[in-house]
This record gives structure tokens, C-alpha cells and sequence, in this order.
């Protein structure tokens, strides 16, 4: 069963009253009065009461009941529904919580599915400023929009440790397979959050346009502010994607290199080997006529030409670094 988080009215930016779901419309008939309520995971139930409570469009509940998978802003006369999506970290892997946001004259209602950060640090900081509170509905959005946004900061912020300290490892050592899943896996992290942050500027440009009663003014730099948040946000994205791109490039140029190296001293050793073996496979021919073969001391100074050979090509090998 959905439980209900918070549920309270505000007048002059100060909270009245704490109420139950079933008196939200005759508070939100009050002038100068805003009911903010807070749900997680709400049943059938809960939203029909507030459909009932509010007039929330049916076509808005029909979006709250299907689920999305990305952010999206919808209007529906003087009301507005909005889904966004707070990213979490659950045994490792990168998951996202929705939200569904109703606002409209008089009231904010916030549907939370999942274990995400709660809303409550946005109530409290909201209820210590009243003055900015007293705005009312555009405020309180602007705060769940700025909690949210703020969310993926801490997460992009892990990533790109976790990418420096991948590229402090490339220059160290050879990738393995381990590291070469831990970069691919940073990478496909990275294109979902941006695929969840993209929508969000739209959203922002759109609210700042938006003709609504409820949306002053005065609270549109708000949501400006915001949209730069998220077009930061996309630039650390950019970046982050391209030191993935990097770790990964300067890790094959590396371990091409020391192939490279390796292959090198190979063929070094290879062509030292060569020489004695080329001698050797001369006097092994067993030609008649051959003098060397009845010299006395023909035998020592086979051996004392390849040492000699041998070790001018160890020098020369040496001198060039292959060795």
C-alpha cells in the first residue's frame, strides 16, 4: 500500500495545518493557500482520491499509471504534469527512481516510486525560507526540480574518480579484462544519465515560457537557473564520456607500444641466434673440400668469429634500444 509522506497547507509561506488526502480541496479553495502533499509509491486508491480531491485531468492519470521511461513535462488547461527521474546506485548498478509531479492553482503533489532520496530535506528547506516559500506553487516545483537535479551531481562525481583512477592504471600497467568491463560498463552509465538529463533543459525552457497562474514572473529566473544546472550537468557528461573514450585509446596505444618493445627484442634475439646458426649450417654442408675443416686451429677460430659477430650485433642491437 502507498504511503503518504507529507501532507500539509501553506499560507504566507508559513505551514498551517498538517491534513489527510480527503481535505486537500477545501484548503486548496482557500485564498492564498497551497497544499503540498508528498506520496511514495501510491496505490489505485490514493490517486483516485486525489483525481477526486483536485480534478486531475484523466489523461494525466493515465500517464501516472502507465510509467515512462524519460522526463517529460504534459499541460492540461491550467495544470501541469511532469515525470523526472532521481538517479540512485543499488549493489553497484545505476538505477532510476521516478517522480510524478501535479501542480496547478493551489496545490503540488509529488508521487515518489521507489527508494530514492526523500523529499522531506526539500520541505525543510523550503519551510526555513519563508519568504521564498510565500511564492507558493512555483516555488515549491522549482525546489523538487533543484533536489532532483541536484541528485546527479554526487553520482557524476564518483564517476569521474573512478575514471581518473582508471587512467592513473593505464599508465601503470596493461589493461585487463576486468578494466576494459569497468570502463564499458562507466560508459553505458554515462549515456543513460545522459539519456534522463537531456529532457530536463527542455523541461526548464518550457516552464519558463509557460502561462500558467500559478507560475509567476519573479520565480522564472528559478527555472532558468536550473536548465544552467543541467547544461553543466551534460558538459561533465561530454567530458567524462570522452576520458572513458581516452582510457580506453591510451590503453591500446600503450599496449601496442609495449608489443612493440617486445616484438623488438624478439627480433634482436632472433638475429644474434641467426649468426652462429648461419655458421654453423655452412660447415655442415659436409663438402670434401673444405679447408677450414683440416686446419688445426680451425675449430677456434669458428668459435672466435662467432663471438665476435654475435656480440657486434648484442652492441649494435644495444645502441638502437632493442635490446
Amino acid at each position: 500500500m502507498g504511503q503518504v509522506v507529507a501532507a500539509a497547507v501553506y499560507h504566507q509561506g508559513h505551514k498551517v495545518a498538517d491534513i489527510s488526502l480527503e481535505e486537500g480541496r477545501q484548503w486548496a479553495a482557500k485564498p492564498g493557500h497551497v497544499v503540498w502533499i508528498g506520496l511514495r509509491d501510491p496505490d489505485s486508491s490514493q490517486l483516485n482520491c486525489l483525481q477526486q480531491q483536485f480534478n486531475l485531468h484523466e489523461l494525466a492519470m493515465e500517464d501516472a499509471i502507465a510509467r515512462h521511461t524519460r522526463p517529460k513535462l504534459e499541460t492540461f488547461g491550467d495544470a501541469l504534469f511532469m515525470v523526472v527521474y532521481s538517479p540512485i546506485r543499488e549493489d553497484g548498478r545505476l538505477q532510476f527512481v521516478e517522480t510524478q509531479l501535479f501542480a496547478g492553482k493551489g496545490y503540488v503533489i509529488s508521487a515518489r516510486y521507489g527508494n530514492s532520496a526523500p523529499y522531506s530535506t526539500v520541505r525543510q528547506r523550503c519551510e526555513a525560507r519563508p519568504m521564498l516559500l510565500e511564492q507558493g506553487e512555483d516555488f515549491m516545483l522549482y525546489a523538487l526540480l533543484s533536489f532532483v537535479i541536484e541528485n546527479y551531481r554526487p553520482l557524476l562525481d564518483g564517476i569521474f574518480g573512478e575514471l581518473e583512477e582508471i587512467e592513473q592504471t593505464v599508465h601503470s600497467r596493461p589493461l585487463s579484462p576486468a578494466d576494459v568491463e569497468r570502463i564499458s560498463s562507466l560508459r553505458r552509465d554515462l549515456l543513460r544519465l545522459r539519456r534522463q538529463i537531456a529532457p530536463m533543459a527542455e523541461i526548464c525552457r518550457e516552464l519558463q515560457q509557460l502561462d500558467f497562474p500559478f507560475i509567476d514572473k519573479p520565480m522564472r529566473p528559478y527555472f532558468r537557473d536550473i536548465a544552467i544546472h543541467v547544461s553543466r550537468l551534460q558538459e561533465d557528461l561530454t567530458g567524462q564520456r570522452e576520458m572513458a573514450d581516452h582510457a580506453i585509446e591510451i590503453g591500446l596505444l600503450l599496449e601496442s607500444s609495449r608489443q612493440s618493445v617486445v616484438q623488438r627484442k624478439f627480433a634482436a634475439w632472433a638475429a644474434i641466434l641467426a649468426f652462429p646458426t648461419a655458421v654453423a649450417g655452412i660447415y655442415g654442408m659436409n663438402f670434401e673440400h673444405m679447408p677450414e675443416l683440416t686446419w688445426h686451429y680451425g675449430y677456434f677460430a669458428i668459435l672466435g668469429f662467432i663471438s665476435l659477430g654475435c656480440g657486434g650485433l648484442f652492441a649494435n642491437f644495444k645502441r638502437m634500444g632493442w635490446l
